[in-house]
């Protein structure tokens, strides 16, 4: 714990705490600061102008990153017959009905991520009391609920994430590892942030893109200057 917090206040003496970085910057400054052993995750934290308790400002969604994020997650797929077997050749971990619920009721939960054909929702919306606290419930708004689902699977293999915004109105989500280049991280960043204008919600007034910062898993937080990334994305 002492080396721990020494590495971090050595990270810190890198950081100018009342500035606010470009983005390709703020990227090279976490990734200079990580000091883990293990190939730390690279977080985006964007606090958006707008009220979540109001559903017609929930900004929720998805998007395939250019560039994965380090991780090919373990998918749990809904599907039966023709579907079924779609899912497994597009890559699939788990493919399953009411088998799989049952499984999953009975406490097994060694998957990353969930998708399911419309059909098979009356099985899956059982599974809500599970798998909604861990977000891992499909969802049509996050395009985990298709009929086409090889390539909702393909894409989720591929790096596709979901993101939700919080009570506080911001958004987190992984966008890479410390390893990964510094092009494939600011491609990342810049698709995701790209989305996300593009979702702005009609009834959102004033700024949108309030603050914007980067970490890695055991680092310090480093501020975007979301006025440049703005203007960049308009």
């Amino acid at each position: 714990m002492a080396q721990r917090s020494k590495n971090l206040d050595n990270a810190r003496k890198k950081l100018d705490k009342t500035q606010k970085y470009e983005l390709r910057e703020a990227l090279d400054l976490v990734q200079d600061m990580a000091f883990a052993k293990f190939d730390e995750t690279i977080e985006m934290a964007v606090r958006l102008g707008v009220n979540p308790r109001h559903a017609d400002q929930m900004v929720r969604g998805g998007v395939v990153l250019p560039h994965g994020v380090g991780k090919v997650p373990r998918v749990v797929v809904f599907a039966k017959g023709d579907k079924e077997r779609e899912a497994v050749e597009a890559g699939g971990d788990f493919v399953g009905g009411e088998d799989l619920a049952q499984k999953i009721t009975d406490g097994w939960l060694d998957f990353d991520r969930t998708a399911a054909t419309p059909d098979m929702m009356a099985v899956v919306g059982k599974l809500g009391k599970i798998l909604g606290p861990r977000g891992l419930m499909p969802n049509p708004r996050t395009g985990t609920v298709d009929l086409d689902i090889g390539r909702v699977v393909r894409e989720i293999k591929s790096g596709k994430v979901e993101f939700r915004v919080d009570r506080a109105g911001i958004i987190h989500v992984g966008i890479g590892k410390v390893s990964f280049s510094l092009d494939s991280l600011e491609e990342n960043a810049r698709t995701l942030l790209d989305t996300l204008v593009r979702m702005k919600p009609n009834t959102s007034k004033g700024k949108y893109m309030r603050t914007i910062s980067l970490s890695s898993t055991m680092g310090p937080g480093v501020k975007v200057d979301e006025v440049a990334i703005g203007n960049a994305l308009r």
